[in-house]
This record gives C-alpha cells, sequence and structure tokens, in this order.
C-alpha cells in the first residue's frame, strides 16, 4: 500500500509541481498517507520540547510578552495557536478538577437559587474553554482602552490573552493537584499567582520597563472578568423574566 500521495497539480492554487514545493503557496507535493505512524507523529509534534504545547508552557512561563510579540510579529510556527493553546489548557483544567474533586473556586453560583443565572454558571464551569474565549473579548475591550497609546488593534491583544490565560489554567491546575494531595486549602493562592502571573504578563508584553502597565494590565483584567459575569447575571436575569411570560 503507497505510503504518500503524489500530484502533479497543487491541490491547493492549482499551480504545476515542478519541485518538492509549489512554488506558489508553498503546500508539498507530496502528502503522506494517515494511518497510526502519521497519528503518532502528530501527536508528538504537539508535545515536543522543541515546537509544541510544553514549548509554549516554557517560553510563555519565562519570556511571555517577548514570545507573544514575536508571535504577531515575526514567528508564527514555534508556538501552538494561541484559542487552541487556551482550550487545550481549559479542558486540563476542566479534567483535572472532575478527577480530583478540589473545589472550583473559579465560578460560584451560590445565593441564586434555582434560576436561569445558576444554569449559567454551571455551563461556564462545564465549558471553561468557551467561556474563557468569551471573557477574554471584554478583558480586552478594557486592555484597549488603557493601553490604546501602544496602537495594538482588538484580535491581537486577544492573541495576548489566550496565551496569557491558559498559562492562569495550568497555574491554577497545579495548585488544585496540590490541594487535593496534602489535604491543605492552597487553590486561592493558585488564583493570587495567577493574577500576578497575568498582570506581569501583560506589563511586559506592552513595556516591561514602565511598572504602571502591570498596574494597568491587572485592573483591566479585573474589569474584564466583572464585566463578563455582571452581563452573565444579565442574560440570567433576562431569561428568568422571559420564562415567567411564557
Amino acid at each position: 500500500m503507497n505510503e504518500e500521495i503524489h500530484y502533479k497539480q497543487c491541490k491547493k492554487c492549482g499551480t504545476e509541481l515542478t519541485d518538492a514545493f509549489c512554488c506558489r503557496c508553498g503546500s508539498p507535493k507530496t502528502l503522506p498517507k494517515i494511518n497510526g505512524k502519521y497519528v503518532i507523529s502528530e501527536v508528538v509534534s504537539v508535545l515536543n520540547f522543541d515546537k509544541g504545547i510544553f514549548y509554549t508552557v516554557k517560553e510563555l512561563l519565562i519570556r511571555p510578552g517577548e514570545n507573544v510579540h514575536k508571535f504577531i510579529h515575526s514567528d508564527r510556527k514555534r508556538l501552538v495557536k494561541p484559542i487552541i493553546f487556551l482550550i487545550v489548557c481549559s479542558f486540563i483544567y476542566s479534567l483535572t478538577q472532575q478527577l480530583l474533586k478540589f473545589e472550583d473556586g473559579y465560578v460560584n453560583a451560590s445565593g441564586f437559587g434555582d434560576s436561569a443565572i445558576t444554569n449559567v454558571y454551571e455551563w461556564i464551569k462545564k465549558n471553561y474553554g468557551y467561556a474563557n474565549i468569551l471573557m477574554s473579548i471584554f478583558i480586552a475591550f478594557w486592555i484597549k482602552l488603557f493601553f490604546k497609546k501602544y496602537n495594538y488593534n482588538f484580535f491581537e491583544i486577544i492573541i495576548l490573552l489566550s496565551f496569557v490565560m491558559g498559562i492562569g489554567m495550568l497555574i491554577y491546575t497545579a495548585f488544585g493537584m496540590i490541594e487535593s494531595i496534602i489535604k491543605i486549602r492552597i487553590l486561592q493562592f493558585g488564583a493570587i499567582l495567577g493574577f500576578i502571573y497575568t498582570s506581569w504578563a501583560i506589563g511586559q508584553f506592552f513595556d516591561k520597563k514602565k511598572k504602571m502597565n502591570y498596574l494597568k494590565g491587572i485592573v483591566a483584567y479585573i474589569l474584564g472578568m466583572i464585566t463578563f459575569y455582571f452581563l452573565v447575571v444579565m442574560l440570567g436575569i433576562g431569561i428568568d423574566v422571559l420564562m415567567k411570560f411564557q
């Protein structure tokens, strides 16, 4: 059975292929057959330390601002794609929390009783990948407002937040695992460390020499979270009002 698929014309742009790669769009002339070997190679490429999830985590922990700068302006191949990174990190948190049963301190819907607000909060708890993406929209709004002189557009700020919030989820996951092992409540320290990392990473990204940027970063992050959860409550109230008229 053939292990490779060969093309005479580029399947992407239709250009006649005379080399290993298309001279017009860069697509390969030969595609490897999708089999067990291919799947394993893809998994390894995601997990390796030179280019993948572990490399991305390491670089974002050490030099977050510099690496996000490189991703936006020059090199988008070394780091995992930002939205995928955020979803993967959120999935790791959700899976770990469900397996170890440590108390979830991110979302607390107590006090709302049997209302739509409680149901919306439960959805957020079970879908952190999507919820964090939604939350990043509101955080990005405040960052854009506080750092408007740097001329980064909204989508570039979303990229920054996807990386930063992903690392924050991993920090929280690590503290949850430790709490489950030693049976001492330390999860709140994970939340504090996550906020410290966030302010540091945002400040580094915009200008690491200006101390005020670190403070503005954490304030923008907190205001974005408050805005998000305020709108969640308003959404729940709106659903409850509509249900009463049915």
